[in-house]
């Protein structure tokens, strides 16, 4: 009776694993074939996501750039320096659409641009003034006869308040030429699809997660350069 009974728990114990590995079978193959699984970025897609992440520690909102819809030479990388400028030099090349800063070693890190429609460009060389976190926009005169309905924003208004929406975006470096300001600036757009185009009245948009990596490797004083590169050698002098 004894063995009978042990015999009849261990069939039990074995029909009831049974039961839920067919079931766990049965659930797998009736899974939709369509099912995406999410898959943890790796390597070089992994950084690239942490680059153009969403940036939850600022103050206004930054999110994530889809980077599909970015042309992956317009994206930060480290290159070899094309421009011949000392360490520390940043290089705007409207001739590419790119901004160079010259790092040691013959290498230069590389951003893509949007820049200022005919008739609105600068170039030249000057420095980096300032610079400043989310800034305040303020329309030039020029601007406001161009298009009255920026007066509400003009600087007898006090200017644009920051934020998302701001044209300046999340960053801007403020250029200056023999002392004065250019009124030209190197700044954050929420507008990350026009890098790569003629768009802006002359300043140097860049996507706001690359101004702000450009902000913490630029100090006041940094030495600019505007030239188009893919014509000509950079002014030395």
């Amino acid at each position: 009776m004894y063995r009978h009974e042990v015999c009849r728990r261990s069939f039990l114990r074995f029909a009831a694993t049974a039961v839920l590995c067919v079931a766990g079978r049965t659930a797998a193959l009736s899974e939709p074939k369509n099912t995406v699984r999410t898959v943890p970025a790796t390597g070089a897609s992994f950084i690239l996501a942490e680059m153009y992440g969403e940036r939850s520690t600022e103050p206004y909102p930054v999110p994530a750039i889809p980077l599909e819809e970015i042309d992956p030479k317009y994206r930060r990388q480290t290159v070899a320096d094309p421009t011949g400028e000392p360490p520390g030099t940043v290089v705007v090349d409207v001739g590419n659409h790119f901004l160079y800063l010259v790092q040691v070693k013959g290498q230069a890190m590389r951003y893509g641009v949007a820049l200022g429609r005919a008739g609105f460009e600068w170039s030249g060389r000057g420095v980096v003034q300032y610079k400043r976190k989310w800034p305040r926009w303020i329309p030039s005169d020029d601007m406001v006869q161009r298009e009255p309905e920026l007066e509400k924003y003009s600087l007898e208004h006090g200017g644009m308040e920051p934020g998302p929406d701001n044209p300046l975006g999340a960053r801007a470096l403020y250029i200056f030429q023999d002392g004065e300001d250019t009124l030209y600036r190197i700044h954050g757009s929420p507008e990350w699809w026009t890098i790569g185009q003629h768009v802006s009245s002359g300043c140097v948009r860049m996507i706001n997660q690359d101004v702000i990596d450009l902000y913490e490797r630029v100090p006041d004083g940094s030495p600019l350069l505007v030239t188009d590169l893919s014509n000509d050698k950079p002014d030395r002098s």
